[in-house]
C-alpha cells in the first residue's frame, strides 16, 4: 500500500507541483483512502519530501550499478553521460520534481538526511575515475567532481525542460530521434574534450564510419 501511495503521489506531484496537488487525487489513485495515506506515509508535506527521497535513491542506485570504477576512465564518462541523458528522457517526472523543489528553494529537501548520505558516495565514485585519469594520462587536470557532475546533468536537465521553448526559438524539433542523438553525441565530445583537452570533434565525428572517413581525409 505505501508503495501504492508513493507511486500515486510521484505522478500527482510532478503533473501538478506540491501546491496543486491534492492528497484525495493521490489516495485514488493509490486504491487507498486518505486515512489509510496519512497512517502509511503522513500529511501532504511529508508525503511530497518521500516522493523526493525515492526519486534520488532511484537514481542514485541507478548510477551505482554503472561499475564506472573497472572501466577506462573516458568510457567511465561516456557511460555517466549517456546514463545520465538517458535517465532524464525516461523519468521526466524527476525533472518535475526538481523543478518544483527548486521553486521552493529545496525548503523540503533541506529536511532530508537521506538524500544527503546517498551523494557522498556517487561523488567519491566519480572522484575516482578523475584520479585514475589523471594517473593513466587520459585526463589533463583533476577536475572537481562535483562541479563535473553538476555541468553533466546541466547539459541534459536544461536541454530536457527548455525543450519546448527552445524547440519555438531555434525552428527545430529537439525532442526527435536524431536530434537527441545528436545532442548525446555533442554532451559527450564537450565533457570529453575539456578533461582530455583534446578537440571535442575527434569524440562527436567517430559515432559513424562515414564521419571517420572524413576526419582521415582532412587530418
Amino acid at each position: 500500500m505505501r508503495l501504492r501511495i508513493l507511486e500515486a503521489a510521484k505522478q500527482e506531484f510532478s503533473a501538478h507541483g506540491l501546491a496543486g496537488a491534492r492528497v484525495d487525487r493521490i489516495a485514488a489513485k493509490a486504491g487507498a483512502n486518505k486515512r489509510m495515506l496519512y497512517y502509511h506515509v503522513g500529511n501532504k508535506d511529508e508525503l511530497y519530501l518521500a516522493v523526493l527521497e525515492g526519486a534520488y535513491d532511484k537514481i542514485r542506485s541507478e548510477e551505482r550499478g554503472l561499475d564506472l570504477e573497472h572501466l577506462d576512465p573516458p568510457e567511465a564518462i561516456r557511460r555517466l553521460i549517456e546514463f545520465t541523458w538517458n535517465y532524464f528522457l525516461r523519468n521526466p517526472e524527476f525533472l518535475s520534481l526538481l523543478q518544483t523543489e527548486n521553486l521552493a528553494r529545496a525548503k523540503h529537501l533541506k529536511r532530508s538526511t537521506k538524500v544527503k548520505s546517498m551523494h557522498s558516495p556517487f561523488v567519491e565514485m566519480i572522484r575516482t575515475v578523475v584520479r585514475r585519469g589523471v594517473e593513466s594520462g587520459d585526463f589533463q587536470v583533476a577536475v572537481d567532481p562535483v562541479q563535473l557532475y553538476i555541468s553533466i546533468a546541466a547539459l541534459s536537465f536544461f536541454y530536457l525542460s527548455n525543450s519546448a521553448t527552445l524547440g519555438v526559438i531555434f525552428g527545430r524539433d529537439l525532442l526527435a530521434k536524431d536530434a537527441k542523438d545528436e545532442r548525446l553525441a555533442h554532451m559527450v565530445g564537450l565533457v570529453l574534450a575539456a578533461l582530455t583537452g583534446s578537440s571535442a570533434a575527434l569524440f562527436e565525428i567517430a559515432k559513424t564510419p562515414k564521419s571517420r572517413a572524413a576526419v582521415a581525409q582532412t587530418v
